[in-house]
C-alpha cells in the first residue's frame, strides 16, 4: 500500500463536494460547513487519544484510520489535496525536530 490510496481518497472527496447533501456523508459534511468538519475532527482526535490511553492497537488503527479520513475532507473543503501535507512531510524528513522548530520560529 502507498500514498496512492490517499489520492484515491481525495478525488472521491472532490467528487463528493458536488453531490447533494442527503446522497453521502461526506457531501452532508460539506453542507454543514467548515465548523462542522473541525467538530468531527476534534470527536476523532478525542477517540484516537482514549484509544491509545487503552491500548488497544486495534481500535488505535480504527480509530486513526477516522481522524485521518476527516482531515482530507477539511483538506478537500480547503481546496487542497494530501500532496501538499504529503511534500510538507517530505521536506522534514531527516529533519532534526529541534531544528525544524527552531526554524519555524525564526520565521
Amino acid at each position: 500500500m502507498s500514498d496512492e490510496i490517499l489520492r484515491q481518497l481525495a478525488e472521491v472527496l472532490e467528487q463528493r463536494k458536488q453531490a447533494a447533501p442527503d446522497s453521502s456523508y461526506v457531501a452532508s459534511l460539506y453542507s454543514k460547513g467548515l465548523d462542522s468538519i473541525l467538530k468531527k475532527i476534534g470527536e476523532e482526535a478525542t477517540e484516537t487519544v482514549i484509544a491509545a490511553k487503552d491500548g488497544d492497537a486495534g481500535q488505535l488503527v480504527y480509530e486513526m484510520a477516522d481522524l485521518w479520513f476527516h482531515s482530507l475532507v477539511l483538506l478537500a473543503h480547503q481546496g487542497l489535496g494530501p500532496d501538499p501535507v504529503l511534500k510538507e512531510l517530505e521536506r522534514r524528513f531527516g529533519l532534526s525536530g529541534l531544528d525544524e522548530k527552531a526554524a519555524r520560529k525564526q520565521k
